[in-house]
């Protein structure tokens, strides 16, 4: 049964979009109920509690959105400010307004989300920052996979502008550059997961290999950490692309390029999209905001330097299941050395409170050894 709740306060669209939606972005209006600072990993909390808002309606879903390891039929931002976009500052203002995007990629996901913005809770309890939901608006519009397909065709320049840090998985490290077949392949894999049409992911690379092409680009990397362990480097700014003569001469993939770029702000682009990364919107923004560093920022190069000195450690020691360890020691004793206590890091990393404290203590006493 689906707990009661508070309505909240404005509510303007219609939930009048059909059944057989599958895409879709709406926007939550937030306001924070005092001044405050998020944690530096607070979009782990967003998105624990967008899970369990889901599980409330539908358990199963909400287990399928939680251990899915391949595609994720769900997008969600970090909290946005709307007068800088860019911003990623952790620093919140009673009475100012911030958005959290979610974008849904699937069916069922619509779904839930029309049933749950009929009863739209009326707070966010994000710990440190409660947040009061004031209304939501439509982002992108509703649409099938075909209606997508179906749009008018733009020009082949397609300008793409990533507002949070953007990365790709690459044999085991992040990529953090927009390289064209990275930046599709990243479209293609969610469009052959969720839409009816798949489209062979081999050919259609190789096409973009030799036929999509960079007309400009303005873009810098950061360092930032997402969901529960390590820090990822990815690119903040704006690409964009275009079509070689012979690409455009392509009667399948140049408008099936087209597609995928209209996908890329429902998408989102490279991995961790459901933790903030990977942010994309359409066009090519007035500026590009310089990012000023944060608590967070601190965060996430302390955990890269702590990571690269237990792996290096560890290869020297013959360790097994390096990366993954290293990357675990340096988030728990990076977060440690801020401030935050024990219990709340086991909670927002799912790890046993015992074992959490375990790590801690081999974590010190490696980089001890390493000054000795």
């Amino acid at each position: 049964m689906v707990p009661s709740r508070s309505t909240s306060s404005q509510v303007t669209p219609a939930l009048n979009w059909p059944k057989t939606t599958e895409l879709l972005g709406i926007t939550l209006n937030l306001s924070p109920l005092a001044d405050s600072e998020a944690y530096p990993q607070y979009v782990i909390g967003l998105h624990a509690w967008f899970l369990e808002q889901v599980r409330q309606y539908s358990p199963q879903l909400s287990q399928e959105l939680h251990d899915n390891q391949t595609e994720k039929a769900f997008t969600l931002s970090a909290l946005l400010d709307p007068q800088n976009p860019w911003s990623r500052t952790l620093k919140l203002q009673a009475g100012q307004v911030y958005q959290w995007q979610i974008t849904a990629l699937s069916r069922p996901v619509v779904q839930w989300l029309t049933l749950w913005l009929k009863s739209l809770p009326s707070t966010l309890p994000l710990r440190t920052a409660p947040l009061q939901i004031q209304n939501w608006s439509i982002s992108h519009p509703p649409l099938t996979y075909r209606k997508l397909a179906q749009l008018p065709a733009r020009t082949s320049h397609m300008p793409l502008s990533f507002i949070s840090p953007t990365s790709f998985r690459h044999k085991g490290n992040h990529l953090p550059l927009p390289a064209p077949v990275n930046i599709f392949h990243s479209y293609l894999r969610r469009w052959n997961v969720f839409s009816p049409d798949p489209v062979n992911a081999d050919h259609f690379l190789q096409w973009v290999d030799e036929s999509v092409i960079i007309v400009r680009h303005q873009f810098h990397s950061v360092k930032t950490i997402a969901a529960k362990k390590g820090a990822v480097t990815g690119f903040v700014g704006a690409v964009e692309f275009g079509l070689s003569p012979k690409g455009r001469a392509h009667t399948d993939y140049a408008p099936l390029y087209q597609v995928l770029g209209r996908l890329a702000p429902y998408c989102g682009t490279g991995h961790k999209t459901t933790f903030g990364l990977g942010q994309t919107r359409w066009g090519w923004p007035a500026e590009i905001a310089v990012q000023v560093a944060t608590r967070s920022d601190v965060l996430a190069q302390r955990i890269d330097q702590l990571t690269q000195q237990f792996m290096t450690q560890r290869q020297r020691q013959g360790g097994e299941r390096t990366p993954r360890v290293s990357a675990t020691w340096a988030t728990i004793l990076a977060r440690r050395e801020l401030g935050e206590g024990l219990e709340q890091i086991a909670t927002d990393l799912e790890m046993p409170y015992a074992t959490v404290k375990t790590y801690v203590k081999l974590a010190r006493r490696a980089l001890r050894s390493e000054r000795a």
